[in-house]
């Protein structure tokens, strides 16, 4: 049997990536506008809409409902489902899939990748290039879940304004950080985001990205790496890299720079810039 993975569009990856890829999208709200993620609303519109916005957008998670019609197409047409989600502890689109998989019980795979982002784009990556070797669905479950766990995701956030408008941290510490031009490095662990320290200043910023990196023993270009950036240009990303060549010199030429997306940008606003990889 063809087998398809199911994921939502909080993994920063479309339909085109693979023939065996469903990518179901989140709504993103402005005012009283509702859109689809990368349907009717495009990652640069976002972000357009986003900056010229006095207020922050809404993002609703994908329902029970849109699992539960993507399994029965997928089932229908005789493939087996793997459905991998963004953490369930940031989001509760893990649950909604639950809720429709209990439909089809053991004919459907469930995964909580305790990922969002990039690194839940390179786990389905990860999946679908056991795929294209040939393993069977229980394989590629096993193998996917033993290798969430190696995941690291590490980014560098440009502003601070965007998590005080929405209430993630105190107007204090806010215009503080502002004031004090201070890039906060965070990442994911174990399913949710973490501070991992603060720099001021870009150039210290990208230094701590790199010491991070190397904290988790490096990056495993055997397996799929991502590279992103929030908001309208990759201008910090692109210094990111030339400042640090020798971490990525010898894959300068095709490295995978996408632009992050609603789930995340929402929250970080632009200039941002993040690393996804599996470690050594």
């Amino acid at each position: 049997m063809t087998i398809r993975i199911i994921t939502d569009s909080a993994s920063e990856l479309t339909n085109e990536e693979s023939k065996n890829l469903t990518v179901l999208p989140i709504s993103v709200t402005f005012g009283e506008t509702e859109y689809q993620d990368g349907v009717n609303l495009t990652k640069r519109e976002f972000y357009e809409k986003l900056i010229e916005s006095d207020e922050l957008p809404t993002t609703s998670q994908v329902t029970p409902f849109a699992f539960s019609q993507t399994i029965k197409e997928s089932l229908d047409a005789k493939e087996t489902p793997i459905v991998i989600t963004m953490s369930s502890k940031l989001s509760g689109t893990y649950n909604c899939a639950q809720i429709a998989c209990a439909e089809y019980g053991e004919k459907v795979y469930l995964i909580d990748s305790l990922n969002v982002c990039l690194g839940q784009k390179i786990l389905v990556q990860y999946a679908l290039r056991l795929i294209e070797q040939g393993c069977e669905a229980p394989a590629i479950v096993q193998k996917v879940e033993e290798k969430k766990s190696q995941i690291c995701v590490i980014a560098l956030l440009n502003t601070l304004e965007y998590l005080r408008r929405g209430g993630r941290i105190s107007n204090l510490s806010g215009m503080v950080g502002e004031v004090l031009a201070i890039k906060p490095v965070v990442s994911v662990e174990d399913g949710t985001v973490v501070v991992l320290g603060k720099a001021r200043g870009s150039r210290k910023g990208n230094n701590l990205l790199t010491e991070q990196i190397s904290k988790h023993g490096g990056i495993d270009f055997s397996l799929p790496v991502a590279l992103g950036y929030s908001g309208l240009d990759d201008t910090l990303l692109q210094k990111y890299i030339a400042d640090h060549a020798d971490d990525w010199q010898e894959y300068i030429d095709h490295l995978p720079i996408d632009i992050i997306g609603c789930t995340i940008g929402t929250h970080v606003g632009p200039g941002g810039i993040a690393v996804a990889f599996f470690h050594k």
